[in-house]
């Protein structure tokens, strides 16, 4: 299609849509109560009821974008200071080294590395919500990317999509799984052995997908993907080492230490002045690197927090729960597997207005919990089809502030990515939807 909206205009398009919805869409709340015991914030059952309020103003649609930059501020400063990082390490000629050597080991075995970058990406889903943080890598990877032969999609799909793929299906997700299953009273890693089962089908699947497109659209040809042979030098494999070392600890923070984006950000700003120094590149020209990085990621930023204001708009506007409420009572006299499916359809759906997936879950899981109980399904086949309607429409949804600024880096525009992930998206619904279906057949 041309002249397709860049992703600046449609985050400022559906903005002003979600004021104009507002106006459309009656104004409703559950009530909500405080737990004594766990001091956890739960719905009251069959509370829902509209309400007198006013609309979102002009004025307030408006204030709304720079309220989503404060909003977001600690994930804007470590899209900019990770890019920063990169580019600092970029400077240095490390990872071009690191690339061409890898790649020149890899040499007819380019499925095999599509493979293993994958499934770094898909633990980096399950493990911690691996999303926002990939921003920042999107140089890095569109360059393997393109010395293995791939197009910037297939460096899209194995990182960005791998990571949504993992942390859909993850028995441990953090911000997914481990804040539905509290919501609805479930036991931690309950379900862990099914949901492991699953995704790795799940990952098959897309890997077979993903290397079948990426073998249809190779971007150059074997005769010219010749390589020659020489060794990683001393200084780039220590820069690349302490690289290495940077995402363990990182790992180990989040998993350990409940780090947030500002202890990563702070610790890849150590990151880049060390590796500025063992690069030769001196305070300034470290400096000067920091620099461009954060002039090539100021757009993603922007996206990001352009993608904050919708939320704010709509629970300004008190139209989510009135959203939630005409999605989801209707299930309840539809057949079991039906209803477990339309579930699934539903978060789908409602992501679009909801891009914050565990947002999501706080918002619907008090609701849906006793819902599905009155259907007769389990709360582990509710959650599940949370997890797999919610997350993965992080693929597809350009409410997503992260998918569109790795697009935009990536330098893909969004109708074109709709259409390539869509078809990926739709078969991997289908295997969540035969997941339900079996889950509950065995009264998971």
């Amino acid at each position: 299609m041309k002249n397709f909206p860049n992703a600046l205009v449609i985050m400022i398009g559906f903005i002003l849509f979600a004021a104009i919805l507002t106006y459309i869409i009656p104004q409703g709340e559950y009530q909500r109560v405080i737990n004594p015991e766990t001091n956890q914030l739960s719905v009251v059952d069959n509370s829902y009821q509209q309400i007198d309020a006013p609309s979102v103003s002009v004025w307030d649609t408006f204030m709304s974008i720079p309220e989503g930059f404060i909003n977001r501020a600690d994930l804007i400063a470590l899209i900019l200071l990770i890019g920063g990082s990169f580019y600092v390490i970029e400077r240095t000629g490390a990872l071009k080294d690191g690339i061409e050597f890898l790649t020149m080991l890899l040499q007819g075995k380019e499925e095999i590395a599509l493979i293993v970058v994958s499934l770094a990406f898909l633990a980096g889903g399950a493990l911690s919500g691996l999303q926002e943080e990939i921003i920042a890598m999107t140089p890095v990877l569109l360059y393997l990317s393109s010395r293995l032969g791939y197009n910037s999609f297939v460096a899209v799909a194995i990182s960005y999509g791998s990571a949504i793929l993992g942390a859909s299906f993850s028995p441990i997700n953090p911000f997914a799984v481990v804040i539905a299953q509290k919501e609805t009273g479930l036991e931690f890693l309950s379900g862990s052995g099914f949901r492991l089962v699953v995704m790795a089908i799940a990952f098959c699947i897309w890997m077979f997908m993903v290397i079948r497109y990426a073998n249809k659209n190779k971007v150059v040809s074997e005769e010219e993907h010749i390589f020659e042979k020489k060794n990683l030098n001393t200084r780039s494999a220590i820069i690349l080492g302490l690289v290495a070392i940077a995402f363990i600890i990182l790992i180990i923070g989040i998993l350990e230490y409940n780090w947030g984006f500002n202890e990563m950000s702070a610790e890849f700003f150590i990151l880049a002045l060390v590796v500025g120094l063992i690069g030769k590149l001196g305070i300034n020209g470290t400096s000067l690197a920091y620099i461009d990085g954060f002039k090539a990621m100021i757009f993603a930023s922007m996206i990001v927090g352009l993608s904050s204001s919708i939320s704010i708009i709509l629970e300004r506007g008190l139209i989510i729960d009135s959203i939630i409420y005409g999605l989801f009572t209707p299930m309840q006299y539809l057949p079991k597997s039906l209803s477990a499916i339309s579930m699934m359809v539903s978060q789908s759906l409602l992501h679009f207005v909801v891009p914050s997936y565990s947002g999501q879950a706080v918002l619907t899981m008090p609701i849906l919990a006793p819902l599905s109980d009155l259907i007769g399904i389990s709360r582990q086949v509710c959650v599940l089809a949370y997890q797999y309607g919610a997350v993965m429409t992080d693929l597809i949804i350009p409410t997503n502030g992260g998918l569109m600024a790795v697009l935009a880096i990536a330098g893909i525009s969004f109708d074109k990515w709709f259409k390539f992930a869509l078809k990926l998206v739709l078969v991997i619904l289908g295997i969540s939807a035969i997941a339900l279906v079996t889950g509950i057949s065995i009264g998971l």
